[in-house]
């Protein structure tokens, strides 16, 4: 059984609705994932909501609703936004669902019975919001908390905490000594000066349920849920679990050995790997977690040391991304300045959005929606750029040889297979703004061709119909291979251009960017334009 290339996307709190963040980081993550299977990897993509802690509670009290009742209706609305974004997910996860919820069991069990808990009273502030304890190290200089915090309160009570402390020099040494472990290197820089500069508090993993008690049971102390964050980040490992993954079942055995096949699960057996209805995946370790900038010191402190407290392996990359902004200033409900990332794709479909937010904004840094940015890159690079060099390229096809492809040509094969092998490796470093800058520069350069070419007057000359039947391949075979290059960005873009080019399957492989694919005598479909030009705004 071989490992499986495994990513996941941060799970979302169902205390709202999803917006363009929540979009943004589920389509480079399946921008990632597509772009491996088209490496011909075999991978899980793992998404899903957390459905836990004190924020969820208020909210369903606040609606007069059970937290379940709350939880099943918010999920139903997640997992359309998960299929209006057609991501290739493996699997959904649920906080709430049973077989998440014995393995944060089972570990809780194994790291009380090894000593990494203890009991103590706590006295202090406590922002509900952000369902986090503070300190006076969170106070501003006037001795006022952020309001990102919302209402800060004291508190005096007993908890269950984590030892974290011990961890610090090893957790620093492990991130020198593996520079990718977390990207892109300027996060790795914030989290080793926060390691550095900062005495690690131990990490507070309960609630008492007279305050609050929706959430997973301490398995060992009845009076007491976990701590959200702490239920949250397993679920990175309760999902292997359920699908039988080798390492954390025998890590976490006995615990694990009986827990109940997935419920969420897309239908996708593959292969023999489905045993008598008993998945057995090999996926741990993670291969790329992918999260917003705000829950790094979650992801890129805590949870390293819960893993190697469990005597699990570390996920192999954390890929932190920035936040969006909107015409220069911070997206809010409360100020209207929101972009719908629904509304975008009825408009403009949905390869536009997933062009638009991958090509505007690098994996790391913050962006800057702009309806007027949008169109631009929209008019200029999709419609005039990307499908007027299929439109034309494949009607000039039809006009002057009735959209019969004719014999092999090897005009762009060197520019071809150059940029092909630099949107591969961008694609193996998780670059994806960087791939498509790649894949835009045969679209210029195959447009450039046509100037240069001229076929228009080629075809006037029947000297020149040997001349002119060598660019109608050249041009058709480029589309042909952006075809190849685009699928794991515009995957329905990608499948209209084999469609108009005649050709069946998937251009889902990148093996099939080898210059020559076109075969002579290939009939080529009906020409349609990829992306119809449009005068007004987004709105």
């Amino acid at each position: 059984m071989s490992k499986r290339f495994y990513i996941t996307t941060a799970i979302d709190y169902v205390n709202g609705q999803p917006h363009l963040g929540h979009a943004y980081e589920k389509v480079i993550s399946d921008v990632i994932a597509r772009s491996r299977r088209s490496l011909g990897e075999d991978v899980f993509f793992l998404t899903g909501l957390d459905e836990h802690g004190q924020k969820v509670q208020q909210a369903a009290q606040a609606e007069g609703k059970n937290p379940q009742a709350y939880c099943d209706e918010l999920a139903a609305e997640w997992k359309s936004f998960a299929a209006r974004l057609e991501l290739t997910i493996d699997d959904f996860v649920r906080t709430t669902e049973p077989r998440h919820k014995e393995t944060v069991q089972a570990i809780l069990s194994k790291l009380h019975a090894v000593g990494h808990f203890y009991k103590a009273s706590y006295k202090g502030f406590y922002s509900t919001k952000e369902e986090t304890f503070l300190t006076d190290k969170d106070r501003r200089p006037d001795g006022t908390f952020d309001p990102a915090y919302g209402e800060v309160v004291e508190l005096v009570e007993e908890n269950y905490y984590f030892k974290l402390k011990d961890q610090q020099q090893w957790l620093i040494d492990y991130i020198e000594a593996n520079p990718s472990f977390v990207a892109p290197e300027n996060r790795r820089n914030e989290v080793l000066g926060f390691l550095k500069n900062n005495v690690l508090e131990d990490l507070c993993i309960s609630r008492p349920v007279t305050r609050m008690n929706w959430g997973i049971p301490l398995p060992f102390d009845k009076d007491y849920v976990t701590y959200v964050w702490f239920d949250a980040l397993v679920n990175y490992v309760s999902i292997p679990a359920a699908h039988g993954d080798p390492t954390i079942v025998r890590t976490l055995n006995p615990q694990l050995s009986t827990l109940p096949p997935s419920p969420s699960a897309p239908a996708r057996p593959r292969g023999n790997e489905m045993e008598a209805g008993k998945p057995q995946l090999s996926l741990w370790p993670a291969d790329v977690h992918v999260i917003g900038k705000d829950i790094l010191k979650f992801h890129a402190v805590y949870w390293p040391i819960m893993l190697k407290a469990m005597g699990l392996p570390l996920p192999k990359q954390i890929l932190a991304h920035g936040w969006w902004q909107k015409d220069g200033e911070k997206i809010s409900k409360s100020t209207g300045n929101i972009v719908d990332p629904m509304a975008v794709i009825d408009e403009w479909g949905l390869d536009a959005f997933r062009f638009y937010v991958v090509r505007e904004l690098d994996i790391g840094p913050d962006g800057n929606w702009t309806d007027a940015g949008f169109q631009a890159r929209y008019s200029a690079e999709l419609a005039n750029g990307l499908g007027n060099l299929v439109n034309r390229s494949l009607s000039m096809l039809k006009r002057y040889r009735n959209g019969i492809v004719p014999a092999h040509s090897n005009d762009l094969a060197a520019d071809a297979g150059r940029i092909t092998q630099e949107t591969t490796a961008q694609l193996r470093a998780c670059k994806l703004q960087g791939a498509l800058q790649s894949i835009w520069a045969l679209v210029n350069r195959a447009n450039l061709y046509v100037e240069q070419t001229a076929p228009f007057r080629l075809a006037k000359d029947l000297a020149q119909a040997k001349r002119l039947d060598s660019v109608l391949y050249t041009l058709c075979e480029c589309c042909r291979i952006l075809a190849v290059l685009l699928w794991p960005f515009l995957p329905s873009t990608s499948g209209r251009i084999y469609a108009q080019l005649g050709l069946g399957g998937s251009p889902d492989k990148l093996s099939a960017t080898a210059w020559g694919g076109l075969t002579e005598g290939q009939q080529i479909g009906e020409v349609v334009p990829l992306f119809p030009r449009k005068d007004q705004p987004t709105k």
